[in-house]
């Protein structure tokens, strides 16, 4: 079976028909989640412990460290912290997507 690639002649890039089905696929991910958020299906915010149970405690750490993520605080000193959803959603695909292209 030959592979089509889809070429832009500007800047001659090649990607494969999975590839590009790999892509639409986070992107439509990715307004699921967005249209469920703002419907209020879906909380906006993250707290601590579901991203570190979803997630992993050192991806989060370290994107939190590399300025990947915004850590927002509700309050004082010991008030607890979140993550915006769609900024770690779009860390989360964006490396998926390149372990694959």
């Amino acid at each position: 079976m030959e592979q089509k690639f889809i070429q832009n002649n500007k800047m001659d890039i090649q990607i494969s028909p999975h590839h590009l089905k790999l892509i639409v696929q986070k992107a439509a991910e990715m307004g699921a989640i967005q249209a469920l958020t703002k419907a209020g299906k879906l909380k906006p915010y993250l707290k601590k412990s579901e991203a570190f149970r979803k997630y992993g405690r050192a991806n989060i750490e370290n994107w939190a460290l590399t300025g990947l993520i915004t850590i927002r605080k509700d309050g004082g000193n010991s008030a607890g912290w979140r993550i915006d959803r769609m900024e770690v959603e779009a860390i989360v695909n964006s490396i998926e997507l390149l372990r694959f292209l």
